[in-house]
């Protein structure tokens, strides 16, 4: 009997889950062989497998379409590393998918596209998903029937047991509600029209509002577990830019909504509605590339607006982080998560309580008034 132990990270949940698969008595070929050693949900199941599928789609490509494919598929920093890899380079190193013609574009060397296959991972995780009610809120009825009857026979991947999270606020969303899924759902709906909504809304501080929104964005915040609504307001009609403010919501204080079936017709941005909650300066990392680092920070914070700059040689970066004013203290705590793999830059105000959360811990750690802590301190200077 043998048996193969796979770790897989779900990219919704971002934990790592164990399967164990026993294979008894069973002869394997070299297609099984590489099949197994697989990973659930490796890389041909990420970002940058399907931005190379959507670009080898093409027979002809040119570099300007590559980039910007990148841009739409993968993540910001993605050009970094995923345009070396496709574009043919002198060394070799790219990955041999595409050839260089004389006109300046690139074709594939592959006969026919990548096909479009569902694997039998793939439904799997389907099927696991249908039991998280987080991914109830984004489909409708039918198609969550539909979507169920299809996988009945198909076995969970996963269940909610496998997973553990020591570092997510656990006063979350309460997403099982109807109450909650049908004002999630208006929102969603709403946003995509451009439609105004009449809501009732309690602050933290128990404070009831009761005004005119129009959705703009939906984020999720997986350290409270909760999904924010940034919208812009009115507390009364006319509904005009000149007389607006913008908001950001939590969605579980949401008491009440309704569709009031007009439609915003005015020029709204979405960037300027965004960065008048986002920090005055950036918070600047530098990262090494120690355990794997670079890679994990992209992963960590691919969700922010950032600027990147990589050492060709080392393959170290230097990271500028924009943030939403709110998320401050979030934001700290994901810093420390990477431990002396990163090195915090500027500006000073957020430097200096990096410094003193870190000499808050060592002190707890080891007393306050220890002298050969104090001298051997991270943060001693």
């Amino acid at each position: 009997m043998k048996t193969l132990i796979w770790m897989s990270c779900d990219s919704d949940n971002a934990r790592l889950i164990a399967v164990s698969i026993k294979k008894s008595g069973v002869s394997l070929n070299t297609k099984e062989r590489i099949w197994l050693n697989m990973t659930i949900f490796s890389e041909i199941y990420g970002a940058y497998y399907r931005t190379a599928a959507r670009i080898l789609e093409h027979e002809k490509i040119s570099s300007e379409e590559i980039n910007r494919t990148i841009s739409d598929e993968a993540f910001r920093d993605s050009l970094l590393f995923l345009q070396p890899a496709l574009i043919p380079q002198k060394d070799g190193s790219d990955w041999h998918l595409l050839c260089k013609n004389k006109d300046g574009s690139f074709s594939r060397r592959t006969s026919m596209p990548p096909p479009k296959i569902i694997t039998a991972i793939q439904k799997s995780w389907l099927r696991a998903k249908l039991a998280d009610p987080k991914f109830r809120l984004f489909l409708d009825d039918d198609n969550l029937l539909s979507l169920k009857n299809r996988l009945d026979n198909v076995k969970p991947l996963y269940n909610s047991g496998h997973f553990y999270y020591p570092d997510i606020f656990s006063d979350g969303d309460d997403y099982s509600s109807d109450d909650y899924r049908r004002i999630f759902r208006s929102i969603l709906s709403a946003q995509k029209r451009r439609e105004i909504l009449e809501i009732s809304y309690f602050s933290g501080r128990g404070k009831e509002f009761k005004g005119f929104v129009l959705p703009v964005k939906i984020i999720y915040s997986k350290k409270n577990d909760k999904f924010r609504l940034y919208a812009v307001v009115w507390k009364r009609m006319p509904y005009s830019r000149d007389r607006c403010s913008y908001v950001i919501m939590n969605i579980g204080r949401i008491s009440d909504i309704k569709l009031t079936g007009k439609i915003f017709d005015e020029k709204i941005s979405e960037q300027k509605i965004l960065k008048s909650f986002r920090c005055s300066e950036p918070v600047r990392v530098f990262v090494s590339t120690e355990r794997n680092a670079v890679e994990r920070f992209m992963m960590e914070f691919s969700a922010y607006e950032k600027h990147t700059v990589r050492d060709v040689r080392s393959g170290c970066c230097t990271v500028e982080l924009w943030y939403d004013k709110q998320d401050e203290t979030e934001l700290l705590i994901r810093l420390l998560s990477f431990g002396p793999t990163i090195k915090i830059l500027g500006p000073p105000f957020f430097k200096q309580e990096i410094k003193r959360r870190v000499k808050r811990q060592y002190e707890l750690l080891f007393g306050e008034n220890n002298t050969s802590a104090k001298d051997n301190s991270p943060v001693h200077e």
